[in-house]
């Protein structure tokens, strides 16, 4: 019952003292999300040459120049559209609304989909391996993740369903007063951390490196069944709360990234082993 959730042991987001602005240059702001999006990628860059220094890998660290151009504008006008798409059709009323990042408002899974169509567009150029490039990518993805989701909860918004324990916090933007789930920092633990750790395993302990979709497939999986699972503690976004088919929209389109990376994952062993 909500009535019975006690407000007076949660954490008061205000009392935090978190601010959605970094610096503040007084005609221009620079926010955590658009920091969070700028260091992802940096460390993605980071990452995948240092991953490039084992033996076997699809390309070069000139490629990995190009590759994060492509991921950049893949990641941006990806995650936009998906956001518009799927989780505010109405701003296609006022078709200017969508270009106005800086009011935020993207989609993870907007954004896997426009980083998989830089992917395509990127490896036919260079004439490279897609499956194995994306094996590598799906390793320096978790970084993101984690950033993102953090910033999300210091902008106070993507906050999850009523909650009683004693870490709910009590966003200001819900205006209700009652304590909810911080979904934000579990996604950062489960979609990103957790992800990372895994994938760094397969990655620098196995030969996953070596067999084609083996570690996309995992990274699918990984990130899928996380966000599937956090749906049932996450807010659903207005107007998408009770779909008629019994899930919610992210949890939707969770399902066939699961079902790819499963498919990804088991074609892996009967491909052939990449030679070191």
């Amino acid at each position: 019952m909500l009535t019975l959730i006690d407000a007076t042991s949660a954490i008061r987001y205000d009392q935090l003292h978190l601010s959605p602005v970094a610096l503040d240059f007084g005609l221009f702001q620079l926010r955590w999300y658009a920091l969070s999006y700028i260091a992802m990628i940096a460390l993605g860059w980071w990452y995948l040459r240092r991953m490039l220094r084992r033996s076997g890998a699809p390309m070069t660290a000139g490629h990995v120049d190009d590759l994060v151009f492509y991921l950049t504008l893949g990641i941006i006008i990806g995650g936009r559209l998906g956001y518009c798409l799927f989780y505010r059709p109405e701003i296609w009323r006022a078709p200017l609304d969508v270009l106005k990042l800086w009011q935020g408002g993207m989609s993870l899974h907007g954004g896997f989909l426009g980083v998989i169509v830089s992917l395509v567009l990127f490896t036919r150029r260079h004439r490279l391996s897609l499956l194995r490039v994306c094996d590598y990518v799906a390793c320096a993805t978790p970084f993101g993740l984690v950033l993102v989701r953090i910033a999300n909860f210091v902008n106070g918004e993507l906050w999850g369903r009523l909650s009683s324990f004693p870490w709910a916090v009590i966003f200001p933007g819900t205006q209700d007063g009652i304590p909810r789930h911080p979904s934000q920092l579990y996604e950062a633990a489960l979609e990103g951390g957790l992800s990372m750790i895994m994938l760094a395993y397969l990655f620098w302990r196995t030969d996953a490196r070596l067999r084609p979709g083996h570690l996309l497939g995992a990274g699918l999986i990984l990130y899928g069944t996380a966000r599937f699972l956090l749906e049932f503690v996450r807010q659903p976004d207005a107007g998408l709360e009770h779909l008629w088919w019994g899930l919610t929209m992210g949890q939707t389109l969770s399902v066939p990234m699961i079902g790819a990376g499963i498919w990804f994952y088991v074609r892996s062993f009967k491909s052939a082993r990449v030679a070191p």
